[in-house]
C-alpha cells in the first residue's frame, strides 16, 4: 500500500477551507485531511502554495479536443472530450447534445450508457440540450429540428433516466407540458428549463411540475421586466430552483451576473459551454453545417449569434472572484453545487476511499495540476 501526503496549499473540500492542512492519499485514493503538523510517516509531495480542491464539475458541454458531440456521438468522442476538459481542470463533465434529430439523440444515450458501464473517467451523466425548446429562443441550435415532446420521446428519455449515471434535460414549458415534467422527474431525470420565452406563470407551473434548473441563466430566455418577469423572473424569485450561468463576462454582463449570484446565493453555479475548440488552438469549427468563429474570447456564428463559450471553469472562477465573491463561494460553484444540482453529490468533493480527482490552482487561480482519479 503507498500512501502519500499532499502538503502546502491550502485545501478546499468543495465547502470550506483547511489552513495549514495536508491531504492524505492511500494508493491513489483519498484518506483524511490532517493538520499538517500531524502528517504521519509517508511520501511527501510539497505543492509549494496554492489551493488544492476537488476536481471541478461541468455540467455543460458540448464539445472538447476538436470534437463536437453532435457530430459523433460514441465512445471515441467521449473520451476525448473528457481527457480535453479534464487538461483544462473539469475532471467530471456531462456532454451535452444540443437539438438534434431522436436518431441522435438515441446514439448519445447509448454512447454514455456504455461508457458509465464500462467505467469510463470523466463522464458523470448526459445533458440533452433540446430538441424540445421554444424556436423563438433557439439561439445556436437549428430550428427545424425544435419540435413538442411526444409520448416516443418521453419513454426514450424516461428508459435513459433510469439507466444513466445523471440524465439533464434542457426543456422550455412552451414543448413540453407538465405532466411530461412530472414524469421525466420522476423517472430521476434533472428538468431545466431554458431556451424559453415563456411568461413567468408558466416556469412557476413548470417548476411546480418538476422542473428543478435552469439552464445558462439570461441566455435563450425571457427576460425580468417590471410588470412580466418571464422566466429570468421566476428562476431568481425561487431559492428551490437553481441555475446555471455562463461567467465568462460576455454572455452575462458583469453587473447583470452580480445580481443573479447574491440573488441565487447557494443555488448558482458554473458552467463553460464549452464547444469542440476547448483544449486546442482552432480558430474555427463547423456547427451543424454552420462556420463558428472564436474571435476575442467568444464564439459566434457569422451573423454574430453566440454559439457556445470560449471558456474554461478555472477562469470562470477567477471571474467571480473579480467580481468580489468568497473565493470558497466560487470554488464550490465549479465543484460541490453542480454536482448536487445533478444528484451527484458523490462529485465536487473529497470522500474516503474514492479515487483521487482534484485541481492544484496557484494563489491567482490559475491551473497548476490535474489529478483525474485514474
Amino acid at each position: 500500500m503507498t500512501k502519500t501526503a499532499l502538503t502546502g496549499a491550502r485545501v478546499f473540500d468543495g465547502t470550506v477551507f483547511y489552513e495549514n492542512a495536508a491531504v492524505l492519499l492511500s494508493d491513489g485514493c483519498f484518506e483524511a485531511i490532517v493538520p499538517a503538523a500531524d502528517v504521519p510517516g509517508v511520501n511527501i509531495t510539497d505543492l509549494g502554495g496554492g489551493i488544492l480542491c476537488p476536481g471541478f464539475v461541468d455540467v455543460q458541454v458540448n464539445g472538447g479536443g476538436g470534437v463536437l458531440f453532435n457530430d459523433q456521438p460514441d465512445r471515441t468522442a467521449l473520451q476525448t472530450m473528457a481527457a480535453a476538459h479534464a487538461s483544462l481542470g473539469a475532471t467530471r463533465i456531462l456532454p451535452t447534445l444540443i437539438t438534434d434529430t431522436r436518431e441522435k439523440v438515441e446514439a448519445a444515450i447509448e454512447a454514455v450508457d456504455e461508457a458509465c458501464r464500462q467505467g469510463m473517467r470523466g463522464i458523470a451523466g448526459l445533458h440533452l440540450e433540446g430538441p424540445h425548446l421554444d424556436p423563438v429562443k433557439r439561439g445556436a441550435h437549428d430550428r427545424d429540428l425544435i419540435r413538442p415532446m411526444d409520448a416516443d420521446d418521453l419513454a426514450l428519455l424516461c428508459d435513459a433516466a433510469g439507466r444513466l449515471p445523471s440524465l439533464l434535460i434542457t426543456v422550455a414549458p412552451e414543448s413540453v407540458s407538465p405532466d411530461q415534467i412530472a414524469a421525466l422527474s420522476g423517472a430521476g431525470a434533472r428538468v431545466s428549463l431554458g431556451h424559453s420565452n415563456c411568461a413567468c406563470a408558466m416556469a412557476e407551473q413548470a417548476f411546480a411540475a418538476g422542473a428543478s434548473m435552469a439552464t445558462h441563466l439570461f441566455n435563450a430566455m425571457s427576460q425580468l421586466n417590471s410588470r412580466e418577469p418571464g422566466l429570468v423572473g421566476a428562476v431568481l424569485s425561487n431559492q428551490q430552483v437553481t441555475c446555471g450561468l455562463i461567467a465568462d463576462l460576455i454572455h452575462v454582463h458583469p453587473a447583470t451576473l452580480t445580481a443573479a449570484l447574491r440573488a441565487k446565493g447557494q443555488g448558482a453555479f458554473l458552467v463553460s459551454d464549452a464547444m469542440s475548440p476547448a483544449g486546442t488552438d482552432v480558430e474555427s469549427f463547423d456547427l451543424m453545417g454552420r462556420q463558428v468563429l472564436r474571435r476575442n474570447g467568444q464564439l459566434t456564428l457569422t451573423d454574430g449569434t453566440l454559439a457556445g463559450a470560449d471558456l474554461d471553469l478555472p477562469t470562470a472562477v477567477r471571474n467571480v472572484v473579480g467580481l468580489g465573491f468568497d473565493l470558497a463561494d466560487a470554488l464550490s460553484m465549479a465543484t460541490s453545487r453542480p454536482a448536487k444540482t445533478i444528484g451527484r453529490e458523490d462529485l465536487g468533493c473529497f470522500a474516503k476511499g474514492q479515487k483521487f480527482e482534484a485541481v492544484h490552482l496557484s494563489d491567482g487561480l490559475t491551473l497548476k495540476k490535474v489529478w483525474v482519479g485514474a
